[in-house]
């Protein structure tokens, strides 16, 4: 969920036990742990709750979040791929008209000035 490699997780730890000192540090990975436990409990039920009093509503509700959830991207070396790699059609995209070519000015010729960009 979060990405925390090990390295991240004894940086944290030594934060820790640092800040807290080595008799509080383990109550307080205890009191986390549990705090954490309780949440992802409360998110299970209200889940568990929304699809018993929705019924199959739920799940048309869920698409359109499964979309969104499809949109998000990790890095963006991960959206290039994506892009890349994609199979679905590409939009039709208008090509910009050419720009015509700067002409070069004569001899003792003053180049256009343009008041808006001044």
């Amino acid at each position: 969920m979060f990405g925390l490699s090990i390295d991240h997780i004894v940086i944290l730890l030594l934060a820790g036990l640092f800040i807290l000192g080595p008799e509080r540090l383990p109550e307080a990975a205890r009191w986390v742990s549990s705090g954490l436990k309780r949440a992802r409990e409360f998110a299970t039920g209200a889940k568990a709750q929304l699809e018993t009093e929705l019924g199959p509503e739920y799940q048309e509700l869920r698409k359109p979040l499964q979309e969104l959830q499809s949109l998000r991207i990790g890095s963006p070396r991960a959206a290039v791929t994506r892009y890349l790699l994609d199979d679905a059609p590409a939009s039709p995209v208008s090509t910009p008209s050419p720009v015509p070519a700067p002409v070069p000015l004569r001899a003792n010729e003053r180049p256009p000035v343009d008041p808006d960009a001044t």
